[in-house]
């Protein structure tokens, strides 16, 4: 906070001063919606739909897994109305997610439309990076700013062991494409695996000494059906940091406001970063900035928690915008202090990753 000093003469009484009136909950501060904890809500994720061009592993491994129709999922404009209204709230931010995001017909033509909306500062997307050297200069033309890439191996072989697809080259043509149109930052999203892909942490932390990329190493969670869960896959942020160690000592990186969870640091002379999530280890809810909307119109304000507003339902019953404020407002007013999950099976959450949203 920045203090004013003012200087005044003993023959200049000084003006009364008002105290500010304290924000309520659920009311705005500035353009800033606060939840039940003090905290600003200004980013909201939307899963664009469930359906993807991979199977991997952890999210969608299950045979004949039923996915949504179309129907079923939000259509754009039901989504832009949201945002125009999420935005009204103080709404800064958007990621679109997935599933993959960039296989829903005319997504480039919705980008668009989405980044015509005044107040909505950042789009971001994540994607598994399969069509991305195809789409990445559309997608710059078209508002989005910056990218998420998730790659949990350096191996082609693994890839195709994880995902069930034999595309690595693909992922990685994507990922240079970028590079070469100026996306800044790149983050490369890792889901750490004990005994699956924990042998290449030091590679993929090793690429940040020369290339200007976020390697970002995230938590194995217990998500969606329990078979999915493997207690003995989970490996900690602290766990992956001590297997860094021979690069060097890693340096701790300033967070920006409109920064998410990421704990990042910097090996000493690096082009890139290295970044921890660590939602079962070092909960970050206390900072937690952020909604979720599902693919079938579901909003979260918890990825962990089965919590849900079925904003669908009213859109499509003839609810007013300012119907669908109120739904958005109490679902940030309802919004968990923290979830309760653990490696030892506390918690539950049993939603679908690929509706969700990654």
């Amino acid at each position: 906070m920045t203090t004013n000093h003012e200087h005044h003469t003993p023959q200049q009484p000084e003006a009364p001063v008002t105290p500010p009136e304290p924000v309520l909950p659920g009311h705005t501060q500035g353009e800033r919606l606060t939840d039940m904890f003090a905290r600003s809500i200004s980013y909201l994720r939307i899963s664009l739909t469930d359906h993807c061009n991979l199977r991997c592993q952890y999210c969608t491994p299950q045979e004949g897994q039923i996915k949504l129709a179309s129907e079923e999922l939000l259509s754009y404009e039901e989504i832009l109305r949201v945002v125009r209204i999420a935005v009204s709230l103080g709404i800064e931010k958007v990621r679109l997610t997935g599933g993959e995001p960039l296989v829903r017909r005319d997504v480039l033509v919705f980008i668009k439309a989405l980044a015509e909306i005044p107040g909505l500062t950042d789009i971001r997307l994540t994607t598994n990076g399969v069509l991305l050297a195809d789409y990445a200069e559309a997608l710059q033309k078209a508002g989005i700013s910056k990218l998420n890439i998730s790659l949990d191996t350096l191996r082609p072989e693994r890839f195709r062991q994880i995902t069930g697809v034999d595309a690595f080259d693909r992922v990685w043509a994507g990922i240079s494409k970028a590079r070469e149109l100026g996306f800044s930052p790149i983050k490369l999203n890792i889901v750490a695996l004990k005994g699956v892909n924990d042998d290449e942490f030091i590679d993929f932390a090793r690429l940040t000494l020369t290339e200007p990329l976020q390697i970002r190493f995230i938590e194995f969670m217990p998500i969606g059906a329990s078979a999915l869960w493997d207690k003995g896959k989970y490996i900690s942020s602290q766990e992956i940091m001590e297997r860094l160690k021979p690069l060097g000592p890693l340096e701790p990186v300033e967070a920006k406001r409109m920064d998410g969870p990421a704990r990042i640091y910097r090996f000493a002379g690096a082009a890139g970063s290295v970044g921890f999530i660590s939602p079962i280890s070092h909960h970050f809810c206390d900072r937690c900035n952020r909604l979720r909307l599902t693919s079938e119109g579901r909003l979260r304000s918890c990825l962990l928690s089965d919590q849900e507003t079925d904003l669908r339902k009213s859109l499509r019953s003839g609810a007013t915008d300012e119907e669908i404020r109120g739904l958005i407002v109490a679902a940030i007013l309802n919004k968990p202090k923290g979830h309760t999950i653990s490696p030892e099976g506390g918690g539950s959450c049993h939603g679908q990753m690929s509706r969700i949203g990654g």
